[in-house]
């Protein structure tokens, strides 16, 4: 396989952010390019997003406050038990 070089313009702190992103899973930035161009071409799509998920702050609270044990609620040993406590008037 013959290899090209192909010059393409982005914005110089895009490429120094995304340079840092594909460092991280320790990947260059033409690996990565390279990884979409082939995945491009096996879905004839753009491919889906590769990476974890970026919760936004009220998910971030509330996984900490579950860890937490804040805003749970008390544990049920019967279905009955837990419908006379939702239909209970608070």
């Amino acid at each position: 396989m013959a290899l090209v070089n192909t010059n393409i313009k982005i914005d110089c702190a895009l490429k120094q952010e995304s340079q840092e992103l594909f460092e991280s899973f320790g990947l260059s930035l033409s690996s990565a390019i390279n990884m979409f161009l082939r995945q491009s071409v096996r879905e004839q799509a753009i491919p889906f997003r590769v990476g974890a998920p970026i919760p936004n702050s009220e998910t971030i609270k509330a996984i900490e406050d579950a860890r937490k044990g804040i805003g749970l609620s008390r544990g049920f040993a019967s279905i009955d038990e837990l419908m006379e406590d939702l239909n209970a008037d608070d």
